[in-house]
């Protein structure tokens, strides 16, 4: 219904705008409606307010389905506030096989999005709970793997295997970054083996899968949490289901790579809403650490 109003006055504005062209005023422009006041979601069509979306943790009140947040959302909804403090701010990547534009194309995304790379890790609390927090964030090259997202995320198990702290990371991704090769692919080696580290140190890493999740980081250091928590209806997967079902010569149920197939499979051990991420993740980190009983903020 928005969006049969919204299609309505778009035109009603751009034929008022024509008239007044073909009249005294060919120098006024058209007016324009903002391109981000209306949301439609990509599942179940429907179309609401933006505002309202916000309001309602950016998930679709009709379906239930998340979209994608930013990793400072993603932070202030999880962290308590002023409790974050970034690791590895300025790092930022190389261009180690020569890509063509690839300097330029991530200058521009720097620009764009305020971010050095697809992931931001560092250290806070979660209701009192100390822990090192890494999130994905999907606007830079998809989150894709590359050498520094790779790097960050080892020296974030690195610092917490150091200082007997959990982890929990915050995985949206595209898979493995192309545009770097090898040594993009070699990323994944470099993951799994600080997860092992923190593992063989007796911590706990809790892995959460957003929106999507896929690719060489779902086939390394996603996949390696004790605890593994999907937002709903979100996609986890490796490679893309055309190419599976090209392979196999199958077709795959419709509900498959979604988080309720992973569930029902035993890939996922629960799916969590927005919403109560924050409790549970804070309920999870109080139930390993039973010796340091805090009142909840």
């Amino acid at each position: 219904m928005l969006e049969d109003l919204f299609n309505v006055v778009k035109t009603r504005f751009n034929g008022t705008s024509a008239s007044a062209e073909n009249t005294e005023e060919k120098d006024d422009k058209a007016v324009e409606i903002p391109k981000d006041m209306l949301f439609k979601c990509p599942r179940c069509l429907n179309v609401i307010m933006t505002d309202e979306l916000v309001k309602n943790l950016k998930v679709c009140p009709e379906c239930g389905y998340h979209s994608r947040i930013t990793a400072e959302e993603r932070i202030t909804l999880t962290a308590d506030k002023g409790s974050f403090i970034e690791f590895d701010k300025d790092m930022v990547s190389k261009n180690p096989i020569d890509f063509p534009e690839y300097e330029s194309k991530q200058e521009a995304l720097r620009e764009k999005t305020g971010l050095k790379d697809g992931i931001i890790t560092g250290e806070c609390t979660i209701r009192g709970e100390r822990c090192v927090i890494g999130v994905m964030d999907s606007r830079y090259m998809m989150a894709s793997m590359g050498s520094v997202v790779g790097e960050k995320i080892a020296r974030a198990f690195e610092f917490a295997t150091e200082n007997k702290l959990p982890v929990i990371m915050f995985t949206a991704s595209g898979g493995a970054r192309m545009q770097e090769g090898i040594v993009s692919l070699m990323q994944m080696a470099k993951t799994s083996g600080a997860v092992a580290k923190h593992s063989d140190a007796g911590l706990l890493y809790i892995a959460v899968m957003t929106d999507p999740t896929t690719g060489g980081v779902t086939a390394s250091f996603a996949s390696l949490g004790d605890i593994i928590i999907a937002e709903p209806k979100v996609v986890v997967g490796f490679a893309g289901r055309r190419v599976i079902e090209g392979t196999i010569k199958q077709h795959l149920p419709d509900d498959f790579q979604s988080a309720e197939f992973m569930l029902e499979h035993g890939f996922v051990d629960m799916i969590v809403e927005r919403k109560t991420m924050r409790r549970n993740i804070a309920h999870i980190l109080k139930l390993h650490n039973p010796c340091k009983c805090k009142e909840e903020k």
